[in-house]
């Protein structure tokens, strides 16, 4: 994506001054029980956190160890170790269970499992690196045409020209959204080529076309180097924000006060995430 921060000036010069949805693969927001024990009352929502984060200078710096895990500093571990635990995560920052390491939206649902809390930074799906990452570069001194959704409003009521809005899309709800269910492994080139007709009709059902470049990677799965699977991860999500944009998923999350201030949710989500053990997520 070359240099963040001239990425919305790209963006929208691109577009003409058009709007611009852009789609990402990266959390917006912070878990709710989280923010009740360390951070109400002192800063108004998920964008204005970000916006004071100087009061936080270790934010984003990984613990190797839990022994320096804090609430300004949450993020672990920079490295596996034999017998750590998410729960002892949980208790390291001053909250009751692993469960309340997640948002709502990094819960499994009936059509998704579950993605990896925010702040854990170990494993093949975990996202907290890419947040330290996309956060520290492009919103932590914004452009002043982005907006975050869901938190400045509905999707479709944001996109006036000149802006761009940053939408937190999840490749894993995108194949629901689009009917894909499970298909073997999105790290093999052949189970992703094996999805070509799949994606092609998908495509065509939000009347967006592939060029011959496109649907030449498509039909190859993306490719054999490892970054196939980041190519096949991306066109998932510009399908998912393409359902948006043409009705046929909600531009906006459940009303729940949470999501629009602090947790933030996936974009075109539907289904509501399973039920934790009663007591594991803080009431505020």
């Amino acid at each position: 994506m070359g240099d963040a921060a001239t990425l919305p000036a790209r963006l929208l010069a691109e577009s003409g001054g058009a709007p611009v949805a852009l789609g990402v693969d990266f959390p917006l927001g912070l878990p709710r029980a989280y923010v009740a024990r360390h951070l109400l009352g002192r800063v108004r929502d998920f964008p204005d956190f970000l916006q004071n984060i100087g009061e936080f200078p270790e934010f984003f710096e990984v613990n190797q160890s839990l022994a320096t895990v804090a609430p300004g500093r949450p993020f672990y571990p920079a490295r596996g170790r034999r017998g750590m635990t998410r729960a002892a995560h949980a208790a390291a920052l001053g909250l009751a269970s692993a469960a309340d390491l997640s948002r709502a939206c990094d819960r499994a649902a009936a059509e998704r499992p579950a993605g990896a809390p925010l702040f854990w930074t170990l494993g093949a799906n975990q996202s907290g690196k890419a947040a330290i990452d996309a956060w520290r570069a492009l919103l932590v001194a914004p452009h002043p045409a982005l907006r975050l959704w869901p938190f400045a409003g509905p999707l479709l009521r944001l996109l006036a020209p000149g802006r761009v809005v940053i939408a937190e899309t999840y490749p894993a709800e995108a194949l629901r959204q689009l009917g894909i269910g499970r298909f073997g492994s999105k790290r093999r080139q052949g189970d992703r080529a094996a999805l070509a007709g799949a994606l092609l009709r998908a495509l065509g059902g939000l009347e967006a076309f592939a060029t011959p470049a496109l649907a030449a990677s498509i039909a190859d799965g993306f490719g054999a180097d490892p970054a196939g699977e980041d190519r096949f991860d991306c066109l998932l999500g510009v399908l998912s924000v393409l359902g948006v944009l043409a009705g046929r998923r909600p531009d906006a999350p459940p009303p729940d006060p949470w999501l629009t201030t602090w947790e933030g949710w996936v974009l075109g989500q539907t289904a509501a995430p399973r039920a934790v053990t009663p007591g594991a997520v803080h009431a505020a």
